[in-house]
This record gives structure tokens, sequence and C-alpha cells, in this order.
């Protein structure tokens, strides 16, 4: 006899799949409707289990800009246009929830003070120079990786691409595993912490993503240049947080993966250096 969970048969993988719709919708602008049997699509995430789907979920949300970048290349538009082309179409994906976090945080930590001081600037929806500065240097440097890998591998410069925003996502839970919140009062902090059976899952699945990479054009050193610089750059900006603030909030994670996916970008260029 079928289990019944809010009037629909339970079915296998039908959690997972719900939680693969709660990235998809917290991360992006793409619109993905309710599914069978799924709770209320606009609830909070439930971080405790989330992440195990953040690594398809950069898949799915990488995968717009990595076509650009392939058409733009086949159309003959070049590595610097192709590779401005894909990041303006990550940007319409994603809704710069990220590039935010970056922001806020370059703000805050820029304009210095106290812990409160910074904390509050953070939450300012103003953007001062740090946090313009900060943004432009991010979308140069990925925008320039991009294009670098572009004219040293072609196509597969796609691959490397949607790795690095998976990988990074998954990196971006750093300050979440390590860090207390910030606040008592933000998302951070009701969201929960990622549980092991999760944050295993997310792993295995980055580790499953990685090989696809190398069966898909990628050199080896080339993916473990990008996994180990990653989780570096995730854990530079997770200490600098824990010094500078005492704890996490939603624009360190921001800031985590964005610096976590320019890393693995710059890690696989430097990996392929002619």
């Amino acid at each position: 006899m079928d289990r019944q969970t809010g009037g629909e048969a339970d079915w296998p993988g039908r959690e997972a799949l719900h939680d693969l719709a709660a990235c998809l919708r917290f991360y992006s602008r793409l619109p993905v409707p309710q599914l069978p049997g799924e709770p209320d699509p606009h609830r909070a995430p439930d971080f405790t289990r989330l992440p195990r789907m953040l690594p398809l979920a950069g898949v799915i949300l990488s995968a717009p800009a990595a076509l650009v970048l392939a058409a733009g290349w086949l159309a003959g538009l070049g590595p610097f246009l192709s590779a401005t082309l894909a990041a303006a179409a990550m940007a319409v994906t994603t809704g710069g929830l990220h590039e935010d976090g970056l922001a806020d945080l370059a703000d805050g930590l820029g304009a210095g003070g106290d812990r409160a001081r910074m904390l509050t600037i953070m939450r300012d929806s103003r953007i001062g120079s740090y946090g313009a500065l900060a943004l432009f240097l991010a979308l140069a440097l990925r925008i320039g990786a991009l294009a670098t890998l572009l004219d040293r591998t072609g196509l597969p410069a796609a691959t490397g691409l949607v790795l690095a925003a998976s990988l990074s996502r998954v990196a971006a839970l750093a300050p979440m595993v390590l860090l207390p919140p910030a606040r008592s009062d933000g998302l951070s902090a009701a969201a929960g912490r990622p549980g092991r059976a999760s944050l295993v899952m997310a792993g295995l699945v980055g580790l499953a993503l990685a090989l696809a990479a190398l069966a898909l054009g990628l050199e080896p050193g080339g993916v473990a240049a990008m996994i180990v610089l990653g989780g570096l750059a995730a854990y530079g900006v997770t200490a600098l947080a824990r010094r500078r603030l005492g704890g996490q909030t939603g624009d360190v994670i921001g800031a985590c993966q964005q610096a976590a996916e320019i890393a693995a970008l710059l890690g696989l260029v430097a990996a392929l250096a002619p």
C-alpha cells in the first residue's frame, strides 16, 4: 500500500526532486512550478537537507550560460564577446543573488568599524564604492577566465563553466557548516545547518560531476585545481567572516560562492597554461 503525503502517493526520489525544485526557486529566477505532492513552494528553504541537491541545481542554473558560451563561440563571436554574453546569461538566470552578497560583504568589511556597524552596512540595500569595485572585479575575472578557456580549449570551456558553477555552490556551504549565524534574526539563522547526510550526498554528486567533466574533455589536473582552489577560496572567505563578523550571514555565503567560482575558473586556466 502506498504511503500518502498531502493527498499524493509517495514515489522513489520524490523528496530529492522536491529539494531540487526548492534549490532552483531559491537560487534563480527560473519559473519552477509546484510539483505533485510538494508542500508550499514558497516556504523558506530547509538547509538541513537542501544542500544534497546543490550540485545538480548548479548544473541546471549554469546550463543557459554554457549554451550561450558555446553558441557564441560557434557563431564566430570570439572569446571575449562569447564570455561576456555567457556572464550576462548567468546573471539573468540567477538574478545576481550571490553577486549581491559579495557586494554587501565588501561594503561592510571595507567600511570597517565594529561588528555591529559592519552588519548594519551589509543590510543596506544601497551599493557603496567597495561593493561596486568587488562586482566589477568579479565580473572581469569571470569573463577573462572564460575567454581564456575558450581560446585554449574551445567548446570544453562550457564544461568548465558548468563544473565551476556546481562546485562553487557546494563550497559555499562552508560558512554554514563552520560558523554560527552572525545575527539571530537573519535568513541564515532560520535556514539551519546542513545535515551530515546532506553534505555527504552533495560531495558525492559533486565528485560524480567532476568525473563527468573529465569524460567531456577537461584535463585531470585542471579539474583537481578547480576543486582545490575553489575550496581554499571558500575557506578563506569563511575565515575572514569569522575574524571580522564572528559568524556567517547570507551575504557571506554569497561571497563564498563567488570567490569559489572565480578561483575554480582561474585554477582551470592555470592548469591549461600553454
